[in-house]
């Protein structure tokens, strides 16, 4: 009786201990199936990460030249295979081999040439970009223009520091993406219980390596960046110094040359106050002009000239060639200088240029540059017995100063000139009377003009030697073949002679007209004949004389 119970106990927990595994066993079954679904549903999300930031890597440049970088070293490898190849079986005999060995040699040629293409990935993951760009050599800082050129440089090398900068930075977010990359793969392997079977080892394995590639272009750019910056830095104080020191000098020229001008201003406004002859204040200014442009010109050119010495040489072998290339022009040049330091032709000076051809010009000079007078023809005794032309504007060589002739009718304020009318009277003319009327009339109409003369030579007797002073008209008379010549002299303006000379003739004219004992003369014949009829016989030589032609007609006929 006591066994039954004990029997019905343990059938009892035999039963509840089945169903209790069995529940215990459902329960396990259940959360393994949930986990299993939990790490795929995670290793799918992973994976798609991946897929998503290797699909945005695609798009960076820098992911774009490590591939070259990758295809560069494949194509070395094949390239070597290749090579070796070809080495063998050139030693082979045989059609077939000669024809192996043939196309690996041309193999070998292509594969160089795809090498060739991409050679600057040879050495880096991201080519040319791992080096920056190569400092120029600094500008020579030696004139104000070559500032700018300076200050182009200093904004090139910052613009090159902020591209090896962008790169740096280009570089470390790469980096940045590609650790991301590492971690996403990391975590696949973890879920897959880091088993080396993993599909995810091999990819694992590419992407290790390309961490590690741009990790060490990370610390190559970094270390490459200080250093360069810390170049360009020195560069730019170079620079900066240099052009200090330009500035400085050029403010320095600047005030010596502005003192210069000042001085010069100066001198010329005094001169405009005190100087009254504008002819004289025009031929000074342009002298203190010219003397202005060669200390400007000779104070910059020693400025900016390093080697003086060498300058100087080389225009000494220059000047030969160049003195008998250009030996007008710098005869021009030197009688230029002549004319302007010693007054011999001032601007509105009337002279006459007696030209190497015979041909005669008198005018009056408008201007005097450095090579040459520019001179308007008037009218005057030369235009009206020569050229019969008039107000044509001419160019004299200031070298005519020393190689032709050149007469000045107004040198040193000068404004009068003698003039002169010849008359012929004949033999039997009343010649006392004559040069009496004619020395009246002359002296009466250049009065003016005596008195004008008288003032400026007693003015210039205290600067030359004068022998003949007087200005008072001449009368002269002189025997002629055709009679006696009265030459009347006087002085007149320079620059108006025909007016005057015009008056006094027709003057003259007229009043000998009046004069029954004044006959002028001209070239005549006197024709003496022995018979008796003196009248008609003289009449008879005259031309057209009919029925006969007359002594003085030309044949019959005619």
């Amino acid at each position: 009786m006591n066994f039954l119970p004990k029997l019905f106990a343990v059938s009892l927990f035999l039963i509840q201990f089945a169903f209790g595994a069995n529940i215990v066993n459902v329960d396990e079954n259940t959360g393994v199936q949930n986990q299993v679904e939990v790490v795929a549903k995670d290793k799918t999300e992973l994976q798609n990460n991946i897929v998503n930031l290797n699909h945005n890597l695609k798009a960076n440049i820098l992911i774009e030249r490590y591939n070259n970088y990758l295809a560069y070293r494949n194509i070395e490898k094949e390239l070597e295979q290749v090579r070796f190849d070809a080495k063998k079986y050139s030693a082979w005999e045989g059609v077939k081999y000669k024809e192996l060995s043939y196309q690996l040699t041309n193999k070998i040629k292509i594969k160089e040439n795809e090498l060739a293409l991409i050679d600057e990935y040879k050495d880096s993951p991201i080519g040319k970009m791992i080096k920056p760009n190569e400092v120029e050599s600094m500008p020579k800082v030696s004139n104000p223009f070559s500032i700018i050129e300076a200050y182009s440089f200093i904004k090139k090398l910052d613009q090159n520091v902020k591209i090896y900068k962008d790169t740096s930075a280009e570089v470390n977010v790469l980096v940045k993406v590609l650790l991301e990359e590492m971690g996403l793969y990391k975590q696949i392997l973890e879920l897959d219980n880091n088993s080396t079977t993993s599909p995810v080892v091999g990819q694992m394995q590419i992407a290790q390596k390309r961490l590690n590639d741009f990790t060490m272009v990370a610390e190559i750019v970094a270390t490459t960046s200080e250093v360069y910056s810390r170049k360009v830095d020195q560069l730019k104080q170079e620079a900066e110094e240099k052009i200090s020191d330009e500035i400085t000098r050029t403010v320095k020229l600047s005030l010596v040359l502005l003192i210069l001008s000042t001085i010069a201003f100066g001198i010329k406004y005094t001169l405009r106050k005190y100087v009254t002859n504008d002819d004289s204040l025009y031929t000074s200014n342009k002298l203190i002009n010219f003397l202005l442009i060669f200390l400007i010109i000779f104070i910059l050119l020693f400025s900016y000239i390093e080697n003086a010495s060498y300058l100087v040489t080389v225009l000494g072998f220059a000047s030969a060639g160049i003195a008998i290339a250009l030996k007008d022009w710098f005869m021009s040049i030197f009688g230029w200088f002549v004319i302007m330091t010693s007054g011999a032709v001032r601007v509105g000076d009337r002279i006459r240029v007696s030209g190497k051809d015979g041909t005669e010009m008198v005018g009056d000079v408008l201007d005097i540059s450095l090579f040459k007078m520019t001179v308007r023809e008037d009218v005057t005794l030369t235009t009206y017995t020569k050229s019969r032309r008039s107000g044509r504007v001419f160019f004299v060589p200031n070298n005519y100063i020393f190689t032709d002739l050149l007469s000045n009718y107004t040198y040193d304020g000068l404004r009068t000139v003698w003039d002169g009318i010849d008359f012929h009277i004949t033999f039997d003319s009343n010649h006392k009377k004559a040069i009496e009327i004619a020395t009246q009339i002359v002296t009466h109409n250049s009065r003016g003009f005596t008195d004008l003369t008288k003032k400026r030579m007693s003015k210039l007797k205290s600067r030359y030697v004068l022998r003949n002073t007087n200005p008072e008209p001449r009368i002269f008379s002189f025997i002629e073949p055709y009679g006696i010549s009265i030459s009347s002299w006087y002085y007149t303006n320079s620059y108006a002679t025909l007016g005057l000379r015009s008056k006094i003739s027709m003057e003259i004219l007229d009043a000998f007209i009046k004069e029954d004992d004044i006959t002028l003369a001209y070239p005549t014949q006197t024709l003496r004949v022995a018979d008796g009829n003196a009248q008609d016989t003289a009449l008879s030589f005259l031309p057209g004389t009919t029925p006969a032609h007359g002594f003085f007609d030309g044949p019959s006929g005619n």
